[in-house]
């Protein structure tokens, strides 16, 4: 897939979780390397306008393009369509690369309290639904090549114990993204549509996720040193967002096909990634226990599944 028609200067970017991490780390590609006007979407407005501001900096003198700051909760429909309303009042007919990465990792197990399940679930899922749903219209009429991106984990995949709420949100991303390519590929097959989107799935990444989480939830209490790892303390075994960038640029430009962006980290290879995504499925075609991994009675067999499965590669 050639990138440029995305990607280009002039071109126009919708980021949402745009004040750090990998969604900061895009926002910083697509102005300071591809010269593209970048409106930030984020809900912490101190920290969205300390973002902005370095980026604006960074700028050439004789650049162009602008960069914007859109305080919005993604998890709010009302907010991302006027988030959109923003884009054309500055004079932009359409937007080429849609970002929808905001998310929060607040949540808990099946019965956990309702409130943190629901914020996880409307933030990481209906705020990837909504992004689309207030932007893709707007793609749709420009006439334009465009590009939508979503953030989903391999948490919403393999759906390790742990954090049930978090697995939720991001199998909503994993479903509702293959169904929006899905749509997409129709259009472009039968009515000539120039929209397409892919599943960005990072590995371990050193981001502010965690330490935001505990920040909201521990409020005063909240000691930065008991964050195991964020951006500005990465752990070793964990890529930096600006990797996971390259990453998807570059599996994006490779094959137009190219749709799940299964992201490795320092620890974790993609053929381990195939292997335990593999087993998950099996669970339902093997007729296994749910989440048979961390079954004791199967813990041991997909041990020796995995390194009898890395013996025949």
């Amino acid at each position: 897939m050639s990138l440029s028609q995305y990607f280009s200067p002039g071109n126009v970017a919708v980021i949402t979780g745009a004040s750090s991490g990998i969604g900061l780390a895009m926002s910083k590609k697509c102005a300071l390397d591809f010269g593209m006007n970048v409106f930030c979407v984020d809900v912490d407005e101190t920290e969205l306008q300390t973002s902005v501001s370095s980026i604006q900096q960074q700028l050439s003198s004789s650049s162009t393009n602008k960069v914007f700051a859109i305080v919005a909760d993604v998890s709010d429909f009302s907010a991302m369509t006027s988030s959109c309303d923003v884009v054309k009042k500055n004079g932009f007919g359409t937007v080429h690369f849609l970002f929808n990465n905001a998310a929060t990792q607040v949540g808990g197990g099946a019965l956990s309290d309702v409130t943190s399940f629901d914020r996880v679930v409307n933030v990481n899922g209906m705020g990837v639904i909504y992004g689309c749903m207030a932007f893709v219209p707007m793609m749709k009429d420009g006439g334009m090549d465009g590009l939508i991106v979503n953030t989903g984990s391999k948490q919403g995949i393999t759906m390790p114990p742990g954090n049930l709420a978090y697995n939720v949100s991001k199998s909503m991303v994993k479903t509702y993204t293959e169904g929006l390519e899905h749509e997409l590929m129709k259009e472009r097959l039968e009515n000539g549509g120039r929209l397409r989107s892919a599943l960005l799935v990072p590995g371990w990444t050193n981001t502010s996720i965690a330490l935001k989480a505990m920040r909201n939830e521990q409020g005063e209490r909240f000691d930065i040193e008991q964050v195991f790892f964020h951006e500005a303390k990465p752990a070793k075994g964990a890529w930096m967002p600006a990797q996971v960038i390259d990453f998807l640029l570059s599996e994006l430009s490779a094959s137009p096909d190219n749709f799940y962006v299964i992201c490795p980290d320092n620890d974790v290879d993609r053929v381990t990634d195939n292997i335990r995504m593999t087993w998950t499925m099996q669970d339902i075609t093997e007729n296994r226990p749910p989440l048979s991994r961390w079954h004791p009675d199967y813990c041991d067999k997909f041990s020796e599944y995995l390194k009898q499965s890395k013996m025949q590669m």
